[in-house]
């Protein structure tokens, strides 16, 4: 049965009377009726009365031997409002229900009194009930109830069998309430000479529900001007007519007979969406007509602060205006094009404002400036200004333009001698020193290193002997429990001369001119990496957009180390290697340019499309598409086969993790990291050696790794296994219950993670495979890629998870 009340479709809700100030003051009165031993139930308190059974959530009492004459009072408010069903049968002393009784029962939601003496219940019984939907009186000596008892409330179920109601207009909302539910519960009223007669058919000469008509039906007018209201209320007995309102403007109330009229002057903006409502009631019951006003009125910008950094780069403003104000954004003077990066967002509505920012996606220098807000309706326009810094320019930059014609031949004939001299220089080099690099790919005489910012994780190795040459406790030596592991810092390995460094790699240079910053993706150790627009690099098309991963660091070492990593990188081509293009070092920062992947990295990809993707998303209500097994199996299976491409080229990631991989469209997953996950994704790394510059991610490293820093093909196997399991946890840190102390001993005493719950158990088997503690145990690169490579196409993949 659905909460209604006589000729209303719905019970309104008062607010809730809060019982927190009698905190102390109830103590007192318990302490003092305990004292005096007072028969009040509410002067004196006890764990559960002895004719009664009390449980964490229920009272029961239905002894009659030992009566009770009002409900139980517990020992603490608290107790009180966990009781969530009270059943009271057989009381004979127990006659009426009264204002305070129920008043700490603030949970209650089913209520029996049955088969005792209930005479009265008072109307303000259960105004602390709010979540009351049970409520069985049958069988009790009541003669009558009024409506407004259950007004505020949502009852669900009202019964009330066996009670002598009289055949009296009080009772009458009852059958209009219950309807047919009355005739289900054969209830019956006694007329004036004793007889029974059933509910349902009763019919009383004057007495009806009254009707409560508000004229006009709609108020629109402009702000200051007035306006006249009408109600007209009828209904036998003759109606109370109450008027219902909060407004700014003034107003004056003029009641004649049946008729009131209501004058309100000077039209506030401020009662914009007021409400304004006339209710008739009567012992029948009550009806309510009303209206909102809609006060028209020109713009005017409440708020416009400097922007402030939050998932996205905001500038918060407040407008007022009906109807609802057009906003245009100037920058310096020019109108703001909106798009994807940049665009207006309103974030609330209230009755007469709208709150909103303008969100911008992590803006660049091209974004400073002077914004000007500027908000219009018919009525009227405002604006306001605000100044905005973002970021420096990080160099003097043009638009993208093509060098005169008479001087391209000479920019050919330099460039060719430039690179050639370039060349020669670097061969010199590279056959005299081949040192470690520190600018991120180390190498080839660099197995296990102590880089200290580990800006780029790939590792170029040989098939010799990679055990260290020290085992000895050092400065930097990991505590596990009472024992001290060693850390080894500064090892010295050499190998053949083979390397995948080639001496003809030619290392594409890009103009300066060419590259044209949109926004910024993100910051790391060695910089900041933007997405940017890139003109003449592909002969199909004029522009492409590109990551390009800028160097902070202008020392020499670094810019040794940045021209080293760019020839390895350019003999890394493989289609799940996210591709480079080539350099910019025409003048600092100097300049690396990649692939750019739409869809990010493939940690918050999968979150993205998990189970607690609501939770994680920036105001969104709506729950996105969960990815299927079959695409967790596609997307394992794109990884893999980039990690059997790097171990051909005998080179180590070290950093293998779903937050080291990007998505582009279509599902496609590449291997590549910009070095920024050290910085976004902080937590996943552990701090070792002087300064903590040295950062680890031991979560996803096999024990000889922990302990010696000894890097190969099958400690990036163990770390494959790992982000298998992140897949199947839809992005799930590793170990995320433990310290990092504790993951590096239940790593080294030989444990292992947890089957995930979306998991097969074959993709299982595989991680138990990738984790044998001995590194010649574990499945071989090749072996994993074949087997995921199988289980994917047993499974076929439907690609509109993207869109």
């Amino acid at each position: 049965m659905s909460a209604w009340r006589p000729g209303s479709a719905a019970l309104s809700s008062p607010g809730r009377a809060s019982g927190s100030w009698r905190c102390w003051w109830w103590w007192w009165v318990v302490l003092i009726g305990v004292a005096v031993g007072s028969r009040d139930p509410w002067m004196s308190a006890e764990a559960c009365p002895p004719s009664c059974s009390c449980s964490s959530t229920r009272i029961s009492c239905v002894d009659p031997e030992r009566g009770i004459n009002a409900f139980p009072v517990l020992q603490s408010e608290a107790e009180m409002e966990n009781i969530t069903d009270i059943y009271i049968a057989n009381q004979s002393s127990f006659s009426s229900i009264n204002d305070k009784d129920l008043h700490y029962y603030k949970n209650l939601r089913n209520l029996t009194v049955t088969n005792s003496r209930l005479t009265y219940v008072s109307k303000l019984a259960f105004q602390n009930n709010l979540k009351l939907q049970y409520l069985n009186l049958k069988d009790n000596n009541l003669s009558s109830l009024s409506w407004r008892i259950f007004k505020h409330l949502n009852i669900s179920y009202l019964i009330l069998t066996g009670n002598p109601l009289h055949c009296s207009c009080e009772n009458m909302w009852i059958k209009l309430w219950l309807g047919e539910e009355a005739d289900t519960q054969e209830l019956r009223c006694i007329e004036d000479g004793g007889a029974r007669k059933l509910l349902s058919r009763l019919t009383l000469p004057n007495c009806e529900v009254p009707m409560a008509t508000l004229s006009p039906s709609k108020v629109v007018k402009m702000e200051g001007t007035q306006v006249e209201l009408s109600c007209t209320t009828s209904g036998v007995p003759s109606p109370e007519l109450i008027w219902n309102m909060a407004l700014v403007s003034n107003y004056e109330i003029v009641t004649s007979g049946q008729v009131s009229v209501l004058r309100l002057y000077n039209l506030s903006s401020l009662d914009h969406n007021s409400k304004i409502s006339c209710t008739a009631e009567n012992i029948v019951g009550e009806k309510e007509s009303s209206l909102l006003l809609d006060i028209l009125f020109p713009p005017k910008i409440t708020k416009l602060s400097d922007a402030i950094p939050d998932h996205h780069w905001c500038i918060p403003f407040s407008v007022s205006g009906n109807p609802e104000p057009h906003l245009q954004w100037f920058l310096d003077g020019e109108a703001v094009t909106e798009d994807v990066y940049i665009m207006t967002m309103i974030h609330d509505i209230t009755e007469r404002e709208y709150h909103g920012c303008l969100q911008l996606d992590s803006p660049t220098h091209l974004n400073n400036g002077r914004y000007t807000l500027l908000a219009k309706n018919q009525y009227g326009l405002d604006q306001k200004e605000v100044e905005a810094h973002f970021m420096r320019k990080p160099w003097n930059e043009g638009p993208p333009a093509d060098p005169p014609e008479d001087r391209v031949a000479v920019y050919v004939v330099v460039g060719i001698a430039a690179v050639a001299f370039t060349g020669f220089l670097l061969m010199l080099v590279i056959l005299k020193f081949g040192g470690n690099s520190k600018f991120g790919i180390k190498g080839p005489s660099s197995v296990i290193s102590n880089d200290d910012d580990s800006a780029s994780p790939l590792h170029h190795v040989s098939n010799g002997s990679n055990t260290p040459s020290s085992s000895e406790m050092g400065p930097d030596a990991v505590i596990i429990g009472m024992t001290k592991i060693p850390v080894i810092e500064n090892p010295q390995y050499f190998r053949s001369t083979n390397s995948l460094l080639k001496t003809d790699t030619f290392v594409q240079h890009i103009k300066r001119h060419n590259i044209v910053l949109k926004r910024e993706l993100g910051e790391g150790a060695f910089g900041k990496v933007f997405l940017a627009e890139c003109y003449n690099l592909s002969p199909d098309q004029e522009k492409i957009l590109v990551a390009v991963k800028t160097l902070k660091e202008a020392s020499e070492n670094a810019r040794k180390d940045f021209h080293r990593e760019a020839e390895l990188l350019t003999n890394l081509q493989h289609e799940h290697i996210v591709t480079f293009y080539g350099v910019c070092v025409e003048s600092d920062p100097l300049i690396m340019v990649f692939e750019y992947m739409k869809h990010g990295d493939l940690n918050k990809f999968l979150r993205a499309h998990g189970p607690d993707a609501v939770l994680m998303a920036e105001g969104q209500t709506t729950r996105p598409v969960e990815l299927t097994q079959s695409q967790m199996l596609h997307i394992a299976q794109q990884i893999a086969s980039g990690m059997v491409y790097l171990a051909s080229q005998h080179f180590v990631h070290r950093d293998l993790a779903t937050r080291n991989c990007l998505v582009g469209e279509n599902l496609l997953v590449k291997i590549g990291d910009f070095g920024m996950s050290r910085d976004v994704y902080s937590t996943d790394y552990y701090r070792v050696g002087v300064g903590g510059h040295t950062m680890l991610p031991i979560r996803w490293m096999p024990p000889e790794s922990i302990m010696y820093r000894k890097f190969t093909t099958e400690s990036d196997v163990w770390s494959l296994g790992v982000v298998l399991w992140e897949i199947f946890t839809y992005g799930k840190q590793p170990w995320y219950q433990l310290s990092n102390n504790e993951v590096i001993e239940c790593i080294t005493q030989g444990r292992v993670l947890q089957r995930p719950r979306t998991c097969p158990k074959e993709v299982y088997d595989l991680m138990l495979g990738c984790w044998q503690r001995e590194p010649h145990m574990r499945l071989n690169i090749k072996e994993i890629h074949g087997l995921l490579l199988n289980l994917a196409k047993a499974s076929p993949v439907y690609l509109d998870i993207l869109g």
